[in-house]
Formats: structure tokens, sequence, C-alpha cells
């Protein structure tokens, strides 16, 4: 996401929750840090503070007027617009701070408003409308030198529709700027079932390929026996329960993926839908399914309603539905009970996990912690990251025994140490202690073993040791994404790239809106110098996820090698973080223009020695420096850097392979041959 210092605060009405709620999705989807969760949010004194913290320190200000705060004269959301308004008289003429948002008819000449709020232009989003005019408007006032007036444009809902896709809120965090993707297979899905790729960034707009992915689902013969499960939606009284919907959502996910004879769309592609209104036709569709599980939850106090139903994609019949009224200690006998009724009903064999299973905790308020953590870390942030690690640690602090807890501790730290937020030394001793103590309670805990896997593989390189663990993860749970990741992966370094290929391309039409998969497609495809193949590919990532981390510098590569240097500069400068943007480096060096390059390339040594050396060393193999890219690689190596135990499967180092000193380091690392 972007930096909270660059975040965006909504100002609404409480029944304006879920247009609020919508637009947050929205935002967050395109990797916009929001200050919105309203489960922080407790009221009194604290409350207060905490509002007034945010209002002082967001960068933009999203005031949503509607009908409803047209009839409401007094309102917590006016204390708000008033020390926004405030705030404005210390900012430049030049500065935009205020973008209010009218969800109806509201007029603005008649809005019971600020005046502050008539000198700026509205942007009219009426319910059911396209946010991602109003989406990409905001990323580009984020970005850190825009200079836009007060006075924008008004953005409404009939301006033509982004030709990018919003996808799940997966913007990632600082790292290399071109961290080989296939080091996610040990970094992030075989530790912990999300991905983490280094190698790419918050991105601005690209227009996508007009041609259809390379792989399109809609190709494919849509097996009667399919199933997608669309995230949850949370509709307690107060909106405060999306971690708890996400995680029902994401077990029932899980438990039916080990049907053997069901076909589970994973959860990357399906919570592309969430907080989106579209017909179930279009998204049964896109996703490849003949059937759709849907539903609901609600919390009052420990109690708890589920409802669920099954839905035809075909003609949108109801195959099967139940409403569950339960104390929230039955969470796991509901999610059991809704798994086994849908396959029922689609009269596939099902072998339900034991609810009781050890890497689950009978502890709610453990299981609620643990929750939290989950969806703070999908936003892969440096703050969201250490507020999961909180909840994680919260979470086995209440319950001692939860083994799935403690993993999570140990992917957290996994995870931050490849984003660069702390170093390799620092993180992977806490990555292994948390992997043993999960292992001491559940010997059996297959992300435990992934994630001894990756310590073996990332800090001590490992890679027989590493190689045990994973097929030992790949036993337990043979349906896992992570041994995708591992297939291409160990195909990769063989040098089997068609094989590579092969199995990136299933994984696309398994689980075709995930742009991990498109972004290994893009990889193997380049290894093997299938470079128009390989741009679609790269375009199909950011037409997913128009926020999908450093997304234009792997396009821009791309570009460079079918010999579009200017092209691929204008893709590049288009980077919106500012650590990632030194990638245009490439471009400049391609284009002749030397002196920048060079301007930039110091810039990136003087900030990233210690984190991205590898993509250092990278830039110099482009300039064919082969002495300082060997003195780069050997700081990687020094930093413990995860990517350097693949830069023999690399293209951009394809220049040094017939020098001694890269056989040498590859010896050095035991890398398998």
């Amino acid at each position: 996401m972007t930096d909270p210092g660059r975040a965006v605060f909504l100002s609404y009405a409480s029944q304006d929750a879920e247009a609020a709620q919508h637009l947050c999705n929205a935002l967050r989807a395109a990797g916009i840090e929001v200050w919105f969760d309203q489960s922080e949010l407790r009221g009194g004194d604290a409350w207060d503070e905490l509002i007034r913290r945010q209002i002082k320190g967001c960068y933009l200000f999203v005031p949503i007027i509607s009908a409803n705060t047209q009839s409401r004269e007094e309102g917590y959301f006016r204390r708000e617009w008033k020390l926004a308004v405030d705030r404005t008289n210390d900012m430049a003429g030049s500065r935009t701070f205020l973008l209010p948002i009218v969800t109806d008819g509201t007029s603005d000449s008649e809005a019971l408003v600020p005046e502050k709020f008539r000198e700026v232009q509205w942007t009219h989003l009426p319910a059911g409308a396209n946010p991602d005019p109003f989406v990409n408007h905001v990323r580009r006032l984020l970005l850190p030198d825009a200079t836009m007036p007060t006075t924008t444009s008004v953005l409404s809902a009939t301006q033509p529709r982004s030709s990018t896709v919003a996808a799940s809120n997966r913007s990632r965090p600082q790292a290399s700027r071109s961290f080989v993707p296939w080091i996610v297979a040990i970094v992030g899905i075989l530790a912990t079932g999300y991905f983490v790729a280094g190698r790419f960034v918050t991105s601005k707009h690209v227009p996508p390929a007009a041609e259809a992915p390379a792989t399109s689902p809609a190709t494919v013969a849509i097996p009667e026996k399919s199933v997608a499960v669309l995230p949850f939606v949370d509709m307690s009284e107060k909106k405060d329960q999306e971690y708890f919907s996400d995680g029902l959502s994401e077990e029932l996910i899980d438990q039916l993926a080990h049907s053997p004879d069901l076909t589970v769309i994973a959860r990357t592609s399906s919570f592309q839908f969430k907080g989106k209104n579209e017909d179930m036709r279009t998204i049964g569709q896109r996703l490849g399914v003949a059937n759709l599980l849907e539903g609901s939850v609600r919390t009052s106090g420990k109690t708890l309603r589920v409802t669920a139903q099954l839905i035809k994609v075909a003609d949108g019949s109801h195959l099967w539905s139940q409403s569950y009224d339960r104390d929230m200690g039955d969470i796991f006998k509901i999610q059991d009970s809704i798994a086994v009724a849908v396959v029922t009903a689609l009269k596939a064999a099902f072998a339900a996990r034991n609810s009781s299973s050890q890497d689950r905790t009978t502890n709610t308020d453990a299981y609620r912690a643990y929750l939290h953590g989950q969806l703070f870390l999908k936003r892969e942030t440096k703050q969201d990251a250490e507020l999961a690690l909180a909840a994680f640690e919260d979470a086995v602090k209440i319950d001692p025994s939860y083994a799935a807890g403690w993993a999570a501790i140990g992917i957290t730290y996994n995870r931050m140490a490849i984003a660069g937020w702390i170093l390799p030394a620092e993180a992977y001793p806490k990555v292994r202690k948390a992997a043993e103590h999960a292992l001491s309670i559940d010997p059996n805990l297959g992300d435990a073993i992934a994630l001894q896997g990756a310590y073996e593989w990332n800090y001590m390189r490992d890679f027989s040791a590493a190689q045990i663990y994973l097929e030992r993860a790949r036993a337990l749970d043979p349906t896992s994404n992570a041994n995708v990741s591992e297939d291409v992966l160990f195909a990769l370094m063989a040098g089997r790239v068609d094989e590579a290929i092969e199995f990136s391309r299933q994984a696309t039409i398994r689980d075709p809106l995930n742009p991990d998969w498109w972004d290994y497609l893009d990889t193997a495809l380049q290894f093997a110098g299938r470079l128009p193949e390989a741009e679609k590919a790269a375009r199909n990532v950011l037409e997913i996820n128009p926020g999908y981390s450093g997304a234009r510098c792997a396009l821009g590569d791309v570009l460079i090698a079918e010999k579009k240097p200017q092209v691929a500069l204008a893709i590049m400068n288009d980077e919106p973080d500012p650590d990632d943007r030194w990638c245009a480096a490439d471009a400049l060096w391609a284009l002749g223009r030397r002196s920048e390059a060079d301007a930039l390339l110091a810039e990136a040594k003087s900030k990233y020695a210690n984190s991205q050396a590898i993509s250092i060393a990278q830039a110099y193999a482009l300039r064919n420096d082969k002495d300082e890219a060997f003195k780069w690689l050997e700081r990687a190596y020094d930093n413990h850097e995860p990517a350097i135990t693949v830069i023999g499967a690399d293209p951009e180092l394809r220049n040094l392979r017939g020098d001694v000193r890269f056989a040498a380091l590859l010896r050095k690392m035991k890398v398998p041959e």
C-alpha cells in the first residue's frame, strides 16, 4: 500500500457505512492506504484522539455527502469535517486535500457542508457506479511530486471505464526492483499460502494490451463439479466483522479444496469480487466455474448468524441455502456443516478435515486475534505487518497451544525480511523458532513445515534440506498452491523452461484472476525468449491488479528486451513508489541517456545497498559491467537476500553465465544443478 503519510481518510455518516466500505475496498485494492477500519474505532476519548491524529496526518480527506448527511444537523462526521477544514488553513492554495464525494442526487449548492467544500470540485459516485476513475485520480494525487490545483475537474460515473480490473488488496511491500518472481515459491506461497512477490510495485495506469489474456478461462471446459467461494459479506450492525467473514470464506475454500472430486477456485481469484456488485453469471464465467457459494455473517455479542447459498451459474438457480444461528464457540462446526452441505449439493465425494485438528483453537478470542492478523497481513504494508505480528502474538498469548498462531508469527517475520523491513539476520532466527514451536504442538502442520523449508532456502541456503521439508509439506497437502510454485522453480533451475511455462499456464487456468501466476508465466516466457507472449502476460498482471507491486518495472523489462525502450521508460516512470521508480535507469541506459541512468543508479546504491543489492547487480549486468555486477551479487550474498538463491534462472543475469565467477558463486551457494 501507499505510505501511511499519504493515506486517505474517509468521513461518512453511519447510514452511509456500506457505500464507504465499497469505496474503501476499491481504494485498498489499488494499493492505497485508507483510514477507515471501524473495528479500530471504540468511541470515547480514545476514539476522538485517534480521529484527530488521523485527520491531522492524512494526505487526502474524502467526505461522503448524501441525503443521510443532509438529514442530520448533528453528527460526529461534522466534527471530522470541521477538523479537516481547519487543517486547510495551514495549506498552500494549490494543495489538494479535500475530495468530496456525492453518492446520490444531493445538490452541490444546497448541501449542508462547510463553505470550504464548495471551493473544490466534487465527484458524483452514485450507488453501483464504477469507482475506478476516482481511484485512479486519487492514485495520481498521492504521487510524491503531484501538483494538482484544488479545482480539478469533476469526476463522475459517466467517465470512461478503466480498462484495468481492481483486484484484492495485495499491493506489495517495498522490496527489490526485480526480485525474480520464482523466489515467491520459497518466500511466499511455500510458507504461507500467500505471495510476497518482490519484483513489482504499486502502479498507476497502463492500458492493457487489446489482446485477450494469454490463457483465458473461457477457452477451457467448465467442470460441472466446480465452485468458487465468494467473500462472505459482513452484515453486522457495526460493520466491524470483515476479518471474521473473510476468515470464514477462506476456511471454506480450504476445506472444499480437499475434496478429490471438486474443482475449487483459489482465494486470490474469488476475492477479486469482494465489495463488487457483479452479476453472478459474469462472475462465474470469469472464474470458470459452474457454481458459486456466497453468504453473509452477522454477529451480536456471542451470537453468530451465517447465511450461505449455492448458486448455479448457468441459470442463477439456488441449489442449496441454509442459515445457521449458533454461539461463536461453534464456528468450526458451522464451517464443516456448510462445506459438507455444498459438496453434497454438488454430488461430490468429500472427506472433511477433523474440526478438532491441532492447527485450530477452541478459544474464540484467540481465533479472532488470528483472523485480525490475517486481515492485516494481506494488506502487505510495513505498518499492517507490524499489526499482524501483534495480533498473532496476542493469539498465542491467549492460547499458547495454538499451532497455527505460532506458524503465522514465523510467516510474518519471513514476509518482513523479504520486504526489507527487517534484516534477515534478525528475522530468520525468529522464523525458525516460531516454526519449531508450532511443530512441537502439531508435528503435521503443513504451514510450519513449509516455513522450515523457507528458512533453509532463504537464510541457510541448504537446498537439499529445504526440498525435504517442501516435499513433506506437499505430501500433507497435495492441493496446496505451493506445489505449483515449487514445480515452476525447480523446472527453471534445471533449465526445463517449457515445463515451467506449462506449470504456470495450468496455474492461470485454475486460478485465473491471480496476478502472481501471470507473473510466473511472464518470467518463464522471458526466460524462453518468447517476448510477445511475455508482454501479454505482464499486461495481464496489470489488467487484473493495477496496484500489483512492480508490475510496471516488469513490463518495462520486457519492452526493453523487445527494443522498445522509449515505451518502457514511460511505463517505468509511472511507478508511484519512489523506492522502486529507479528501475527506469534500465530504460534510460538503453536510450543512451547515460548520465540520467547513472544518477538513478547512484541514488539506489546509496539507499538500498543492504536490501536491494541483487537489483543493483541486475542493473550492472544489463550494462555488461560484469565487475560491478559480481561485486553487488557478492553483496547480496552477504546480505542473505532471498533472491540471491535463484540467480541461476534469472534472465536479467543471462550475460554473466559464461563468466567463471558466476559458476563459482553458484557453487558457493551449493545451488542444485
